[in-house]
Order: C-alpha cells, then sequence, then structure tokens
C-alpha cells in the first residue's frame, strides 16, 4: 500500500492560502458559503413527526412477510381502537357539555331536565348531563353538612395549605424548607382550630404533666450525653431526649387546642364531602410516610425486638382488609379503651386509614433500602457516622429516590380508597353525592350519572396530579443523579 507523501510546511501553507483566498480549481470544490439550513424531514418533525414516531413506525415495516403481516395487523388494532377512543369521546363531550342543561332559570328542578315523554320541554331521546343538579347540591358535595356561615373556615385552610403547597413545590420560591416545616407543624393545628373551632376542654393539669414529662426526658438526655448515665440507660438516654422535645412539642399543641379562639363549635358529624375526603388522605399521607419509614427500619434491624414487631405489625395490617380495619376501628377500638375516654368517628377512622397505609408504605421503603449497595453502608461506617446519621444523610435519600414511584402509588391508592369510609356512617365525596340523589325534587334518569360524573373528575385531578408531579420529581432527581 503506498503512504501518501507527507507535505512540508511550505506546502502547507501555500494550501491554507490558496484555501483562505481564491479557489484553485485543481484543488477540488471548496464551499466558501454556510449551506442554507433545511426543515426536517416530515417524519422527524412537527406533528406529521409525532404521528409517525408515535402511531404509523409500527406500521410501516413491509420489508418481509412477517414486517408486512405485523405491519396490517397493527394498523386495523389502531383503526379499532382510534374509532373506539374518538367515539366515546364525543360522546363523554356530548353528554357533559353539548347537550347538557346548564342552567334552570325558572327553578323547575327536575322539570327542567325532563324530556317531552315525561312532562318536560326537552325533546324525546334526550340524554346528557343536569348540571342545575349539582349547582344546587353543591355545598353538601363539597362540605357536607357543615354551617354555611361558617364555610369562610374551610376556604380559609384550604387556600393557607394550597398556597403552603405550592411554595413548596416551585423551586424557584425562597425558604422553601422552612415553609414546608411550617406546612407539616403549624398548618395541621391551625386548620384543626379552624375546622373545629379549638377549645377542646383540655385542663391545666393534663399540659402540665405533659410539660414536665418532657422536661424530665430532656433532662434525662442531657445527663447522658455529659456522660453522667453509663451503661444500657446511657443508649436509652440519647433517646429520651428526643422523646422528651416530641412530648413538649404535644403539650405546645394540647395548650393551643384549649384556647378559646371564640369560633363556633362544628362537630366532625357536620363534615362531608370533599373536606372528608382531603383530611383523610392528607392525613393519612403525611402519617403513613414516616411511619412507614420507621417500620421499614425496624424490620431490616439487628435488634431482634425491633425486627419481629415491625414484622408482626406489618404483616398484620397487610392480611386484613382495609373494610375491616374501618369497623375495627369504629367498633372494637372503644372496647380497648379506658372508661369514659371516648374517641371521635373520624379520629378512629382517621387511624385506621394511616395505621393501615402505613403497613404498605413500610415494604415499599423496605424495597429501596434493600436497592441500596452494601458499599454505602460501609462506607458511612467508615467516615465515622451512627446510625441514625448514615440513614440520614446516606442511606434514606438514595432509597426513597429509588421507590418514588411506589410511593406515589400507595399515596393515590389511599386517596382513593378515603371513599370506603362511608361504610362506617362518614360521608365522603362519593358517599355525599350518593345521598344526594335520594332527593326526589332532583328525581331525573340523569341525577346519578351527572353526580358521578362530578365525583370522577375531582378523583382523576387529585390523583392525575400527584402521578404528574411524581414523574417530574423523578426526572429532576435523575437529572442530579447524572451530573
Amino acid at each position: 500500500m503506498a503512504k501518501k507523501p507527507i507535505k512540508s510546511a511550505s506546502q502547507r501553507a501555500n494550501v491554507k492560502k490558496t484555501l483562505s483566498g481564491a479557489v484553485d480549481p485543481q484543488v477540488g470544490f471548496v464551499r466558501t458559503e454556510p449551506a442554507p439550513l433545511l426543515p426536517p424531514p416530515p417524519s422527524e418533525g412537527g406533528f406529521t413527526g409525532w404521528l409517525y414516531k408515535n402511531i404509523f413506525a409500527s406500521m410501516s415495516d413491509f420489508g418481509s412477510f412477517g414486517g408486512a403481516t405485523k405491519s396490517i395487523f397493527m394498523g386495523f388494532v389502531t383503526l379499532i381502537l382510534s374509532y373506539f377512543l374518538v367515539t366515546q369521546t364525543l360522546a363523554l363531550l356530548d353528554f357533559a357539555i353539548f347537550s347538557a342543561v346548564w342552567s334552570d332559570p325558572k327553578g323547575l328542578e327536575r322539570e327542567a331536565c325532563w324530556t317531552v315523554e315525561q312532562g318536560g320541554a326537552l325533546p324525546a331521546g334526550w340524554h346528557a348531563a343536569c348540571w342545575p343538579f349539582i349547582q344546587a347540591k353543591a355545598k353538601f358535595i363539597f362540605y357536607g353538612a357543615y354551617p354555611s356561615d361558617e364555610l369562610w373556615r374551610v376556604n380559609l385552610a384550604y387556600l393557607v395549605g394550597g398556597v403552603m403547597l405550592a411554595w413548596v413545590m416551585i423551586e424557584r420560591l425562597p425558604y422553601r424548607k422552612i415553609v414546608g416545616a411550617l406546612l407539616l407543624t403549624a398548618y395541621p393545628v391551625l386548620a384543626t382550630v379552624l375546622l373545629t373551632g379549638g377549645a377542646f376542654g383540655i385542663s391545666t393539669g393534663t399540659i402540665g404533666v405533659y410539660t414536665i414529662l418532657g422536661l424530665a426526658l430532656i433532662t434525662m438526655g442531657r445527663l447522658g450525653k455529659a456522660g453522667y448515665v453509663s451503661g444500657a440507660l446511657g443508649d436509652l438516654a440519647s433517646v429520651t431526649g428526643v422523646c422528651g422535645w416530641v412530648v413538649i412539642l404535644l403539650a405546645a399543641v394540647l395548650a393551643i387546642f384549649s384556647v378559646d379562639f371564640s369560633l363556633e363549635a362544628i362537630d366532625t358529624r357536620d363534615w362531608g364531602g370533599l373536606l372528608i375526603t382531603l383530611v383523610v388522605a392528607i392525613t393519612g399521607i403525611v402519617a403513613s410516610l414516616p411511619l412507614g419509614i420507621l417500620l421499614a427500619l425496624g424490620r431490616r434491624s439487628d435488634m431482634p425486638v425491633a425486627r419481629f414487631l415491625s414484622t408482626v405489625f406489618i404483616e398484620f395490617w397487610r392480611g386484613v382488609p382495609l373494610i375491616t380495619v374501618l369497623f375495627m376501628a369504629s367498633v372494637m377500638l372503644p372496647l380497648f379503651m379506658p372508661e369514659g375516654v371516648n374517641f371521635d368517628m373520624l379520629l378512629r377512622a382517621l387511624i385506621g386509614v394511616t395505621l393501615f397505609s402505613a403497613a404498605y408504605m413500610a415494604e415499599v421503603v423496605r424495597g429501596g433500602l434493600q436497592a441500596i449497595d452494601k458499599g454505602q453502608y460501609e462506607g458511612a461506617d467508615a467516615v465515622g457516622l451512627s446510625y441514625w446519621q448514615s440513614m440520614r444523610l446516606i442511606i434514606l435519600p438514595q432509597a426513597l429516590t429509588h421507590v418514588i414511584p411506589g410511593i406515589v402509588n400507595t399515596f393515590i391508592g389511599l386517596f382513593k380508597d378515603t371513599a370506603l369510609v362511608s361504610i362506617v356512617g362518614i360521608f365522603d365525596l362519593l358517599g355525599a353525592a350518593q345521598s344526594t340523589l335520594a332527593d326526589a325534587a332532583w328525581s331525573t334518569p340523569v341525577q346519578g350519572l351527572t353526580g358521578y360524573l362530578v365525583v370522577a373528575v375531582i378523583f382523576f385531578i387529585f390523583c392525575f396530579g400527584m402521578s404528574r408531579y411524581s414523574m417530574f420529581m423523578e426526572r429532576k432527581l435523575s437529572r442530579s443523579r447524572n451530573r
């Protein structure tokens, strides 16, 4: 194979001079102007490119008999599914929007949604949504039997919670961690006072006992840290300090609940509709996540007692249906309480839903912990971190990142399971909508369909929002890991 002659420095300089100046016809074609930018082919960009990549790419292989058969089959299935999607979407839009009755100016109530055959003015065969029925029952569907004059308290709780949640979710806003901490600590107290009216009648003696107990635990923790307590009590003292602050925080909450804010007391039996759904879902979500993390750590702990108790708790609650849990919480829980102590029905349901969800959350988190490489644990030990420091700084951030889809899936399942509380006599969103169907003044053939459509849309908005935000967090954390 002949070797190419090596050009001298003067020859290379002449070539550069020729390229920078006039074009030498013996050198060949050299472009002196940039080529014009051409649009991408139709199959790569724009709406047609999206259609080709997502629909027609799977049915464009006719290079062989097998490929042609597959393409024809995919085209046939695509046509059937497209026909089904288009017809169902148009039918839903026609029912909900185009043919629906939107107002009842004459106050006819059910007659506003009657056809000619039924004695009304609508044409025969009419079948669409009756929105005046929803307008008449909106207060009960969204608030239950909550007094109308006090609805501003519910709306204020919604507004404050929504603003704080949006503040935490928008990354450009400052002090997001502080707002998030207030959302998890101060907001539940504020919402409880607004919704119930506060003034729970907690005695000063009870608050004092909790305060003294908390100070005693904190003192014991300080003594253990200073080295005055050794042995097994020294290990226990490190935990009692944290427990003492928790008890002090509980005493502060009880003190706030004992204050009379001159608000009308609203019993939880008057709550209902979307308010109950949000209270049960948010309480279950917020409380089940930290409890599930503790149970997952306990199940993987080296301490036999902690591992045994965590395993028994998880397996018990996972082996019992949620309906049974709600019945046990509403009927059997008072039997285990001291005489004279009685829990509110809603509080019993909240305890049952939280414990049930925590068991499932623990297994999701345990899957994330098992996915962490052993080297991460050894690295944390090598730098001298304690167990809780290694969990908080190294292990749990990675484990929770791995199981975000599972955690959000549990949250969505919990949000939809709130409809089961209607079995124990609590009117959630679905229960409130069903109870409105018994009103004979609005008895029409489309009354139930309209109510269920509203319930389905509300559930879809919340569940779809949680799903999209989890996908956003997954992409964000994935980019962070790839940096």
